[in-house]
């Protein structure tokens, strides 16, 4: 079935004019905005208080753009904007720790996460006073609103994701605590790998940035760091700049921003766009697209990105208001929208009464909006409305369809647990299968070994792609099935290799013959925080000591390298018995003694399957082996000293 086909749904309601309709109903926003109001009047760049059992903090921008307005007129726009990377040991490495971890796959990964360098700089400078320390101590475990204006929103949406860092570095798996960061005419704050890490923590919709229809500053860094003219977002703050703006030069900077910004949105309709957008910044979180007639609530980045650009490009005339009106007005936009609504419930009722629900939503979403019927953007904007949705749910339904290919392959993996059953007792499933015993078994298992790697690595090219949530590799149905698949069938990868000898053609398994699957695999499940995934033998000591003691065997080794290492003892256990040169026996004793130490400790502790026991498997081989060399006398004495 096709995609598109597959995800119509008979909708009978447009929800981005249901949520701005509800938001805009309700007191949050005037709260709110309140507090941006008295934070742009303190000396401290901040203010908190509790209002309806919610701790606001407010905050500032001026500050930052006194500091910066020096700068930005000398220098232009690409210091005071240029993106700063949230990675190293710094300071800001530090407090943003869960956004710059390793992302699902590190090859993947185009560009590091960054903010812009005049909010992050503020932040830092925020976070060094001793009261804004103490109000994060105080509102631990509160529900917290975040907020500011312009620069003021940047500075909160810092905030918030410092919060939310803290707040889940204690505990990865817990839900979000509740902080909601409410920005009106903030700012874009952060690159697209920004949003993809904001994504992947579920953090989206714990950010609402409000922006009324023809405020630049939202869009302004959509806008190459070369060509934006600084002076104007940080004269926005001091209300100085634009005010001295004559109409052609406002009419100038209006189309400069127009043009950039429907080139981004241009760029997202082609799937390799010739010339990329020279602008990084990108949106996260839900947008709310406000103008006198109501608000609409866009919550997918790339729907974001078009209807920013539809509602600003759609001017009633172009005697519209002026920059710095459109970025003051949201004190006015607050209390119209409520009214607003009130006057909306009685009117155009015999214009839409045939109408189907969904459509008279997506009607009434464009004049909430701001965009006229008539208006040129008017088509394109009613078609991200519609398929914005769509567009945000794929990754979803993409996921709802593996689980059921994942119930499809079950057989393959019973199979596999048959056939490992089969030779427990005997050689083990491992030898079984490099020694190739019971052709037949052997080539069905062989089969259903290759397409149970074929299927797990059409999940990773999906998740590469961004066709899967951007937090699939931390839902626990998954993990937990890549980690149980890579502990069946790693092994036979592990068999695989070593009877065709590519271990000695191409070199060790670990280094030179693992999948990337397993190692992706690897990073999920220790993400999890379980000790079961061993990357190196001294890690997997310490880890198994603080493992809780089985009672029994486990089902399967939970060391999916297990075999990888035994195959690299019996080679040190070979090499050894023959070694002439003093020096270099005692370093491969010490590493088949370091090797003991590892096995016993799983055997011991119940950390591996009865097949890795069995009388004929290579481990048991291995040790027969290891305990004669150990009675040579040479041996014994060098044993000894270690």
């Amino acid at each position: 079935m096709d995609d598109a086909a597959g995800e119509e749904e008979a909708s009978m309601f447009e929800t981005s004019h249901v949520l701005g309709a509800l938001l805009a109903s309700s007191p949050l926003l005037a709260r709110a905005w309140d507090h941006c109001a008295a934070a742009t009047a303190a000396a401290s760049g901040f203010v908190h208080a509790e209002d309806g059992g919610r701790v606001y903090v407010g905050f500032s921008g001026v500050q930052a753009a006194l500091s910066a307005a020096g700068a930005a007129v000398a220098g232009g726009g690409a210091d005071a904007f240029a993106p700063v990377g949230l990675g190293g040991d710094g300071a800001a490495g530090r407090m943003f720790a869960p956004l710059v971890a390793a992302e699902p796959d590190a090859a993947a990964v185009r560009e590091p996460v960054a903010v812009q360098a005049l909010a992050l700089r503020h932040f830092l400078k925020l976070c060094d006073a001793p009261d804004f320390q103490m109000l994060l101590n105080q509102i631990k475990g509160k529900a917290v609103v975040f907020t500011g204006h312009s620069l003021g929103g940047a500075i909160a949406s810092l905030a918030a994701l410092h919060y939310l860092c803290i707040s889940s570095s204690s505990s990865p798996w817990a839900p979000a605590p509740p902080v909601l960061c409410v920005t009106f005419g903030s700012p874009l704050l952060g690159n697209e790998a920004l949003t993809r890490a904001i994504l992947r923590e579920r953090w989206g919709g714990n950010f609402c940035h409000v922006v009324s229809q023809h405020d630049i500053v939202p869009r302004l860094l959509f806008c190459p760091l070369d060509v934006i003219p600084a002076h104007i977002i940080v004269g926005m703050q001091l209300t100085t700049v634009t005010a001295r703006m004559s109409d052609p030069d406002k009419d100038v900077l209006r189309q400069l921003i127009q043009t950039h910004v429907g080139a981004v949105a241009m760029e997202q309709k082609l799937d390799t766009p010739e010339a990329p957008s020279g602008s990084p910044y990108r949106p996260f979180g839900t947008y709310v697209l406000c103008s006198p007639d109501g608000a609409v609530c866009v919550d997918n980045p790339t729907a974001a990105v078009q209807m920013l650009y539809a509602t600003f490009a759609s001017r009633c005339s172009t005697s519209a208001e002026s920059p710095e009106a459109a970025h003051s007005c949201y004190s006015e936009l607050i209390l119209k929208m409520p009214k607003h609504l009130l006057l909306k419930r009685y009117l155009h009722v015999d214009d839409i009464s045939a109408t189907p629900n969904y459509d008279a939503g997506v009607s009434l979403a464009l004049e909430a909006s701001g965009i006229d019927a008539m208006a040129m953007e008017a088509s394109t904007a009613r078609q991200w409305l519609k398929t914005s949705k769509r567009v945000g749910r794929r990754p979803s339904l993409n996921s709802a369809r593996l689980s059921t290919q994942l119930g499809r392959i079950t057989p393959c993996r019973a199979q596999i647990e048959w056939y490992k059953g089969l030779f427990d007792g005997d050689t083990g499933y491992y030898d079984a299968f490099k020694q190739q015993r019971s052709p037949k078994k052997f080539s069905k298992v062989n089969i259903n070994r290759i397409k149970l790697g074929q299927f797990w690595d059409r999940v990773l090219t999906m998740l590469d792609a961004g066709q899967l949530p951007h937090d699939f590799h931390r839902r626990a149905k998954w993990v937990n099935a890549a980690h149980f698949y890579q502990l069946l069938v790693e092994p036979l990868d592990i068999a695989d290799y070593h009877r065709h000898n590519f271990h000695r053609t191409r070199g060790n398994y670990m280094t030179h013959g693992r999948e990337r699957r397993y190692e992706l695999f690897d990073r999920w499940w220790q993400e999890k925080g379980c000790a079961g995934a061993r990357h190196d033998i001294t890690s997997s000591m310490s880890a198994s000591a603080s493992i809780r003691r089985r009672s029994k065997y486990a089902g399967l080794t939970q060391d999916p390298c297990f075999w990888a290492r035994v195959e690299e003892a019996r080679e040190q256990m070979e090499s050894a018995q023959s070694e002439p040169n003093t020096a270099v026996l005692v370093m491969k004793l010490e590493d088949l003694q370091e090797f003991e130490r590892y096995s016993s400790e799983l055997v011991v502790s119940k950390e591996v399957s009865v097949d890795v026991l069995a009388p004929q498997s290579s481990y048991t081989l291995w040790v027969e082996e290891w305990n004669q060399l150990k009675l040579r006398d040479e041996v014994s004495t060098m044993l000894l000293q270690f």
